[in-house]
């Protein structure tokens, strides 16, 4: 069970430390089931890992997803996702007081995002491209992104060294920056979107569902638990967080992140067929879904998607 740095995946911090699959799975015949938990830096590393079967439930970005099933749809080892986790917005932040727009954006000499071109940030930075400058110079920032994690974005962003002078920053990394009076803020994901959109999901291969039906549904029902445990009792939540990424940040503070105004914790997905068309007029993904559904397994139908 793999999931990236940031808060976007506060479901599997929950999973792995109530033993959510195990208890599911075992209550419908499978005893003794191993989780083992993953960390990597963005979709692509994630991905490839996936695809070689190291792991076998991934979580990142709508658009992640989006690459990868377009790359896998039809074929055995079609990729899909489960579940949403989060809508959330995340923000282009820069510690140049000169840069306020996205017309300013060109005199950063690097832009942060955890993976060039396929990463939600990345995405959504060609998204504001396109929207400024028209469909044609979406790429008019491809140049100046560069792969990094959050935890390193931030601590470049900081302490003003070397190139990096943007990060699209994701919470709670976010929120840490802009307590610095030397950040601020320039474009907010739910503005180059034109609403609110899904920040983070859960995929696996079919192939693992199909041999796996009854795991399959212990951990769809594992992830149904979560969702209404961060909901209910944010604060265990966040402590788990915590707990797992050894963070020093305090309790109060990582609380209020996970209920911070936009965010919302929900198996449903909100905004991602708008992403996926995107990404299929500018040539990311070489197959433009008919609806959410095409790129989500039938469990997750019930939810009224988007």
């Amino acid at each position: 069970m793999a999931r990236q740095f940031s808060m976007g995946y506060l479901q599997l911090n929950v999973i792995d430390h109530e033993k959510l699959i195990q208890k599911h799975a075992a209550a419908m015949g499978i005893p003794n089931v191993k989780v083992t938990p993953y960390k990597f830096n963005g979709p692509a590393a994630m991905n490839d890992a996936l695809l070689s079967d190291s792991v076998d439930l991934v979580s990142g970005s709508p658009q992640g997803v989006f690459t990868i099933w377009s790359r896998t749809r039809g074929t055995s080892n079609e990729i899909r996702a489960l579940s949403a986790l989060v809508t959330l917005p995340y923000v282009l932040t820069t510690n140049d007081p000169t840069i306020k727009t996205v017309e300013d954006i060109p005199r950063c000499k690097k832009i942060a995002v955890p993976s060039v071109k396929v990463s939600a940030q990345a995405v959504s930075l060609q998204r504001a491209a396109a929207n400024t400058w028209g469909i044609k110079e979406f790429a008019r920032f491809d140049q100046q992104t560069v792969s990094m994690s959050p935890p390193d974005s931030t601590v470049a962003l900081l302490s003003g060294t070397g190139d990096v002078g943007c990060a699209f920053s994701v919470p709670p990394f976010l929120q840490q920056l802009l307590q610095d009076p030397k950040i601020h803020p320039v474009l907010n994901s739910f503005d180059a979107w034109g609403g609110p959109n899904t920040f983070t999901v859960v995929y696996m291969s079919s192939k693992f569902r199909e041999k796996n039906p009854v795991l399959f549904k212990a951990i769809y029902a594992a992830l149904k638990e979560a969702t209404e445990r961060v909901i209910a009792d944010p604060a265990t939540a966040a402590r788990y967080w915590i707990e797992d990424g050894e963070s020093k940040l305090s309790l109060d503070f990582v609380k209020s992140i996970a209920t911070s105004p936009g965010t919302r914790w929900t198996m449903t997905p909100e905004g991602t067929e708008k992403v996926a068309a995107f990404m299929h007029e500018i040539g990311s993904i070489k197959v433009k879904p008919n609806s959410w559904k095409d790129y989500f397994f039938p469990e997750a139908y019930e939810l009224n998607g988007s």
